[in-house]
């Protein structure tokens, strides 16, 4: 089911029906995860957020969750010693 959602995701976006900055919500009904591993993946730096508004409210960039589904993001930041 996931990687038909994510094939679908990447069709979409070729056609350019996907915006450019997702909401907290349409990120994770795409990568399929609860909203608190993306703010996790946030604060680690494997997925980073937009912040704007008064709330600090999140975006992320539908490119850069085109480049998670294909396998091309970041891997974590290793532990400084």
């Amino acid at each position: 089911m996931l990687v038909l959602l994510n094939v679908k995701f990447l069709n979409l976006m070729r056609k350019s029906r996907i915006p450019e900055l997702l909401t907290l919500s349409q990120a994770c009904k795409i990568l399929q995860v609860h909203p608190n591993t993306l703010r996790k993946w946030d604060k680690k730096g494997i997925l980073k957020a937009v912040r704007f508004g008064v709330r600090k409210d999140r975006r992320y960039k539908r490119e850069d969750i085109a480049k998670m589904i294909s396998g091309k993001a970041p891997a974590e930041k290793p532990l400084k010693p």
